[in-house]
């Protein structure tokens, strides 16, 4: 089955009752039992969702897993996956990473314990450099957020392998029409749901994708026990997002090729982070294992000046200055003081974070109109 019949149809069935085409919202707490412990497969809905249970089982057919669980925010599922370990364990993660996954893991997991070693990823050897005998899993974005990184998944599989650890990768800003990483040896995937998988801006859900059904068990009673999970109204949303993911994403790809090219011809620019560009330093990875490059874009402005970045951000007309990404309106937002401002500033420029770097979201507008409200913003 294609991705665009999946996307559709994977993980949904008309409701047996009526016939209802859409999966039902199913608004309830708790469901009856004929008899302690006879039920129809359903007890609580902190455990299961007839709703959630479409949802993650759509997601798991799109990644090509067997098992989805869907959590209350995407912090939420690397939450569970934290808790996957104990003191004294270690985890290699990349170093340009989403500012609240960095924080996550230095103010809240290290405090119990856990160990984090922060590498760039672009060169295996780093990742080899940085493991131990206590090295659990290795943690990674790809591509990158902010700057677009691309990392060798199946290259960070076989270290993964070699050393007995898990592999774990952030799979957002490509989304399971772009990349599956499973395939690539991954053994979790993670979605902030928020972003191109919801789709229209209206819900925020994270959700953790695996193949493994000893991992999957252990999730899922790390979702049940913490009880971060989503409400059967936003798990309808998603799956209504679901079914035009394929259309969205290629027209995202499309007008993110289009952006890309012409900031990179535009006077007042310094660099454009697109991994698209044939000049993107990891743009032979790229086309290696994803079927196209998206629609998020970072670049600096010449004269590295502050000031000219803010003026930039307060300018524009369509792109809206707002957190979050993938939704069907763009946006743009500053990394340094918005989705990454938790990283110290040292640790941010050490990563090749400027404080000038503008981030774009670019949506489903009409190209022409993106790219003539960046002109006169730029102006």
């Amino acid at each position: 089955m294609r991705f665009g019949t999946k996307a559709i149809h994977a993980g949904v069935e008309p409701d047996p009752t009526t016939g209802a085409i859409m999966t039902p919202i199913y608004q309830t707490s708790t469901y009856v039992q004929a008899a302690p412990g006879d039920h129809k497969g359903y007890e609580y809905s902190r455990t299961h969702n007839p709703t959630r249970t479409a949802l993650q089982n759509a997601l798991a057919a799109l990644e090509n897993g067997t098992h989805g669980l869907c959590f209350a925010t995407g912090m939420a599922s690397i939450d569970a996956i934290c808790k996957l370990f104990k003191p004294g364990d270690e985890i290699v993660s990349t170093n340009d990473l989403y500012g609240g996954t960095y924080r996550l893991f230095t103010k809240i997991f290290e405090g119990f314990g856990l160990k984090f070693r922060f590498v760039d990823m672009g060169d295996p050897a780093n990742v080899a450099a940085a493991m131990t005998p206590n090295t659990k899993l290795i943690w990674l974005e790809t591509p990158t957020n902010p700057l677009l990184k691309v990392i060798d998944i199946a290259a960070m599989a076989a270290l993964a392998k070699k050393h007995g650890c898990l592999l774990g990768v952030d799979n957002t800003f490509a989304s399971p029409y772009l990349q599956n990483p499973l395939d690539m040896g991954a053994d979790i995937i993670m979605h902030s749901v928020t972003k191109y998988l919801g789709g229209h801006s209206d819900v925020v859900m994270g959700a953790l994708v695996v193949k493994d059904a000893a991992l999957a068990e252990r999730l899922a009673f790390i979702q049940n026990s913490s009880g971060a999970t989503p409400g059967p109204q936003d798990c309808f949303l998603v799956l209504r997002g679901l079914k035009t993911l394929h259309l969205r994403m290629q027209r995202h790809c499309e007008n993110g090729a289009e952006v890309a090219e012409w900031l990179v011809k535009h006077p007042k620019v310094e660099r454009v982070y697109w991994p698209g560009l044939p000049t993107h330093p990891n743009h032979a990875i790229a086309k290696a294992q994803m079927r196209g490059f998206g629609g998020m874009i970072s670049f600096t402005l010449k004269g590295d000046r502050m000031e000219d970045a803010m003026k930039v951000l307060s300018s524009t007309e369509l792109f809206c200055l707002a957190e979050s990404l993938g939704g069907v309106e763009s946006l743009l937002g500053h990394p340094a003081s918005m989705t990454h401002a938790s990283i110290p500033r040292e640790e941010r420029l050490k990563n090749g974070l400027a404080d000038t770097l503008i981030r774009l979201s670019v949506g489903l507008e009409d190209v022409e109109d993106l790219i003539a409200d960046l002109e006169q913003a730029l102006a």
